[in-house]
């Protein structure tokens, strides 16, 4: 996505860490750099309020907890994967 005006932070940018600002799982530099993007360009502001909209939705409908220890073995697997990336 990209609105097609310049900004510091391309959309490209800010979409790929919207998921992480949203969570609040970015450093303070970053996270101000992602809120700043946002403030200036409507297209990604849009697609930050459908994606909260979207997780406050899920988090309504789904009650049930996840099994002890899913969010470790995700994480584990995903380093894994990103260490073969940079093997290859």
């Amino acid at each position: 996505m990209s609105c097609g005006n310049p900004h510091e932070t391309d959309c490209v940018e800010a979409i790929d860490k919207l998921y992480e600002f949203i969570d609040g799982e970015l450093t303070p530099d970053v996270k101000q750099k992602i809120a700043v993007h946002l403030q200036e360009c409507a297209p990604c502001l849009d697609q930050a309020d459908i994606e909260r909209a979207v997780k406050a939705l899920v988090s309504r409908s789904c009650q049930d907890r996840a099994p002890g220890g899913l969010r470790e073995r995700i994480l584990g697997r995903l380093d894994e994967a990103r260490q073969q990336v940079g093997e290859a």
